[in-house]
Order: structure tokens, then sequence, then C-alpha cells
């Protein structure tokens, strides 16, 4: 069993694109597999020219722990 965690991401996209952005909940095992999965529910539309600062977002975000096996998988978001 892979250890997962469940990662809390806050991505700030400045004005005039969004004066907030977004938060994500994702169930991933690393900050690539997160970042994956974020980057695909947006199909390449949303703030691409943020992906950089979404990575240093990730690497950044709050991260717990799993104590259980479940899917990965984008579990939340709110974006602006």
């Amino acid at each position: 069993m892979t250890q997962k965690f469940l990662y809390i991401v806050d991505h700030y996209v400045p004005f005039p694109s969004s004066e907030y952005g977004g938060l994500w909940n994702v169930i991933a095992y690393d900050d690539d597999e997160c970042f994956d999965l974020i980057t695909a529910e947006d199909d390449g539309n949303f703030y691409e020219q943020y992906y950089k600062n979404l990575r240093e977002n990730i690497i950044n975000a709050r991260t717990f722990a799993l104590a259980e096996d479940l899917d990965s998988q984008l579990v939340e978001s709110f974006t602006t």
C-alpha cells in the first residue's frame, strides 16, 4: 500500500484574471500526482500561466497522512 496524503492547496491568481484563485483538496501519493490531478481537472484552461506558482503552492500545501487506502482524486475545489 502506497502512503497517500490529503493536500489542501491554496492557489492565488492575481487580478485581472481573478481576485482570489482557488482552493483544492486532493488525495494523492506525492506532489507530482497532486499537480497532475489539479491540472487534469482544469483541462489546461484555468490559469495555465500560473502553473509554475501552483507547483510551489503544492510544495507548501498543508498535507495530512491518510490512514486508509483511498483512490487518488480531486476531492473538492473552489475557484474564482
